[in-house]
């Protein structure tokens, strides 16, 4: 007992003896004019632990930890040491644009770990590590089609090749930037391990891998990553870019433990993919004029709310692209950042800069606009909320299933709802809807059952596509253009509530949803039921794939006191439900 009290006793020594030096180290990074850097909390990039050689790395205590084309960051532990001074003049000499951080001995210690992973690892024979950009590049010309990767694939079985792992690695890669996937899935089953593409938001089938070449893919992309070779019980992260056709496709990689085996997954965020303008999200025209008029105030709240997926980030980014003028300064705070955009600052949570103590930092950076990735907790919703009373216009998101339900989360993050009007300007909800493949999609008919849902919907739109009694809807069928899904592309399905005298009033008084879906009900901004619906009738997509990622049973067309009342349809459907008194009615007449 007596040991195991003086093992414990080494053990807080040794930790406070650690937080001592870190915060030394610290101070003196500052005094230099560097940064400062904990390797145990950054993804430490392959390609640039091999810009030194070892016995360089452990003599002059330096080591490079990422490395974007010629922008080199590298981590000293002693910047008097001449031999770190003389190598860090060689990779100057060598074109390298560096970035100097200081690190403490035990963060040291734990990136040469890393690098001796990879100097042991057997796949480190020159050309096994790597994988080949000019490779990815020629497939992905010919890799058109799911069945297409999945022949690659096999094809490449038959080959007794050293580069067996590379190639099926690269093919993979090609295969989903060819056609546009945004997640690779490589998920271990009984019956075999599943290679998936998530297509249009869709996960789709590509074919199952052997067994062996899974483990190997596995290890291989674990380096690639900077993730540890030898934990398999424990979750990881990681990410490593891959250049290609001239542009750089960050990966960003999970992995997490099961019954059977490591389920990994890679998100391929693709530049040229995204397109970050007003225009190309998607809004109809009632939204457009909307977020033109939020977009021009200096100050205030913008909030977009869905799930993971639904496009909240894309719609962040075109708002600042958007805003970013000369003489205006925009700072974001993302976990992680997903795209670079130029002559903006950038930062990215980590150990040490969390949401909350990166908003502060950055409030004292003069900053005009702040987007801050997401909002999860008090602190950063309260923060937040500080920064739109003075004088900053905040982008930031929130998960909620719908605008209108951002309200209830914010009062249950403790944001006092009698400073919600000063403080948002505007909260959005958006989901992401397949559009049907122009190619093949089919026109039908619409059963009563769906007549009487879209004609009820419509009546609370406040400015309905035109309906009459032969309107026609379209359906997917499937072709080669679209690999048989009937679907090709995606487009926004968005709603909004402005904080006006009206909701404010009710968020005060009365936050329930429904109480604050009526308030709003005189924006005349279409719900993402009605402008989902409006998609359908103009043969954009289809019912069925707008029900799929919106709950078109539910909304203010749903309510007693809208429903049965036909407003302007062109032409109502013959069968009216009758009014059942509303019990709201008489709290709204002091607001309407």
């Amino acid at each position: 007992m007596k040991d195991f009290d003086n093992r414990i006793s080494n053990s807080r020594i040794s930790y406070m003896r650690e937080q001592e030096e870190e915060r030394l180290i610290k101070a003196v990074a500052n005094q230099f004019g560097y940064n400062y850097v904990d390797l145990r909390g950054v993804t430490i990039n392959p390609e640039a632990l091999n810009i030194i050689s070892v016995d360089v790395a452990h003599e002059t205590e330096m080591l490079p930890f990422e490395m974007k084309r010629k922008n080199l960051s590298v981590a000293i532990h002693n910047p008097n040491n001449e031999k770190t001074q003389a190598t860090i003049k060689e990779l100057e000499e060598k074109g390298f644009l560096l970035n100097i951080f200081m690190t403490s001995a035990s963060s040291l210690t734990h990136g040469f770990n890393r690098l001796e992973d990879i100097k042991s690892s057997k796949a480190v024979k020159h050309g096994l590590l790597d994988i080949d950009p000019e490779n990815i590049e020629r497939n992905m010309k010919r890799l058109r089609t799911v069945e297409s990767v999945e022949k690659l694939i096999l094809n490449i079985r038959t080959i007794n090749s050293a580069r067996r792992v590379s190639e099926t690695l690269e093919t993979i890669f090609a295969g989903a930037i060819g056609l546009g996937a945004s997640d690779i899935h490589i998920e271990p089953e009984e019956t075999g391990i599943r290679l998936r593409y998530r297509l249009d938001g869709v996960l789709q089938d590509v074919m199952d891998l052997e067994n062996m070449i899974y483990k190997r893919l596995i290890s291989r992309i674990k380096l690639l990553s900077g993730m540890i070779l030898n934990k398999h019980n424990e979750a990881q992260d990681g990410r490593f870019s891959i250049n290609v056709s001239e542009k750089e496709i960050e990966v960003r990689s999970s992995l997490i433990p099961g019954a059977i085996g490591e389920s990994m997954v890679m998100r391929l965020l693709d530049p040229s993919v995204a397109s970050f303008s007003m225009e190309s999200l998607g809004l109809n025209d009632d939204m457009f004029k909307v977020m033109e008029q939020e977009l021009a105030r200096p100050n205030g709240m913008i909030i977009t709310t869905g799930p993971t997926g639904s496009g909240k980030t894309t719609a962040l980014y075109a708002f600042m692209r958007t805003t970013h003028k000369p003489g205006v300064k925009i700072i974001t705070i993302e976990d992680p950042v997903e795209y670079k955009i130029e002559n903006i600052v950038q930062t990215q949570v980590g150990v040490n800069y969390s949401f909350a103590s990166g908003l502060r930092s950055i409030l004292r950076q003069d900053p005009d606009i702040i987007m801050v990735g997401e909002i999860r907790d008090r602190e950063v919703a309260e923060t937040a909320v500080h920064a739109a009373q003075t004088g900053h216009l905040v982008f930031t998101t929130l998960h909620t299933n719908s605008a209108v339900g951002a309200f209830p989360r914010l009062l249950d993050l403790g944001v006092d709802p009698r400073v919600m009007g000063s403080s948002i300007n505007i909260i959005i909800g958006q989901r992401l809807v397949r559009k049907l493949c122009e190619n093949c999609k089919e026109e039908y008919q619409p059963s009563s059952e769906e007549k009487g849902l879209i004609e009820t919907i419509l009546k609370t739109h406040p400015n309905h596509p035109p309906i009459t009694n032969d309107y026609k809807l379209y359906r997917p069928v499937g072709c080669k253009v679209c690999n048989d899904s009937g679907f090709r592309g995606r487009c926004g399905v968005f709603e909004a509530i402005k904080v006006d005298d009206a909701v404010e009033e009710v968020v005060i008084k009365d936050p329930r949803e429904h109480v604050i879906l009526e308030a709003a009900k005189s924006q005349a901004i279409p719900t993402m039921p009605e402008h989902g619906v409006e998609r359908v009738m103009r043969g954009e997509t289809s019912l069925s794939e707008v029900s799929r990622v919106v709950d078109l049973y539910s909304g203010r067309h749903m309510s007693k006191n809208n429903q049965g009342q036909a407003g302007d349809l062109d032409n109502p459907t013959s069968e009216k439900e009758t009014l059942e008194p509303n019990s709201d009615d008489e709290f709204f007449k002091h607001i309407v």
